[in-house]
């Protein structure tokens, strides 16, 4: 599986990690090797974690969390209180632990680490000057949410290659049905 980054923040690609939630949802994160490459690959840790039995509900649960309390924001919904309950308990856990290295630092630390990491970014997030900046993808069936940071924040799309292309084809094949 390849993991997806445009969002502009790691809570929203991890929240992304679901994607076309309103049609034939697809799971990004179907065991616990994927949840392992998925912090290797977003930055969160530097070696793939250890993954015990609960993490991988705990990281679903976090990972709805994070989206339902993004999608509130964007839409100024009140937030939720069984996902705040989640963020919460998500952001009380241990944190990878920093190691510097020469010219390097690396973060290692288990699954659980990983998301007490995620959860701390996303309580940034939600709190920080970039939550009037969250958008959803304009593609229909898409759901990522992202921070629109573009000049006169007119971005569209999740990412070109994802939705943006797609939309464009589809828009240019219509028109040349009808012409």
């Amino acid at each position: 599986m390849t993991f997806v980054f445009v969002s502009g923040h790691v809570a929203l690609d991890f929240a992304g990690t679901l994607k076309w939630r309103r049609s034939e949802p697809e799971e990004t994160l179907s065991g616990p090797r994927e949840l392992a490459r998925w912090f290797v690959a977003a930055g969160v840790l530097t070696e793939p974690p250890p993954v015990a039995a609960g993490d991988l509900p705990r990281a679903l649960t976090l990972r709805e969390a994070i989206y339902s309390l993004t999608t509130a924001t964007r839409t100024g919904a009140p937030w939720p209180g069984d996902s705040i309950a989640a963020l919460n308990a998500a952001a009380a856990g241990e944190v990878p632990v920093p190691v510097l290295g020469e010219g390097a630092v690396s973060r290692t630390g288990p699954a659980a680490a990983g998301l007490t990491a995620l959860a701390h970014a996303a309580i940034d997030l939600l709190t920080g000057p970039d939550a009037e900046l969250l958008k959803e993808c304009a593609r229909d069936e898409c759901t990522r949410v992202f921070v629109d940071r573009s000049r006169g924040r007119r971005r569209t799309w999740c990412g070109m290659d994802e939705c943006g292309n797609r939309v464009k084809a589809a828009a240019y094949r219509a028109r040349k049905r009808t012409a």
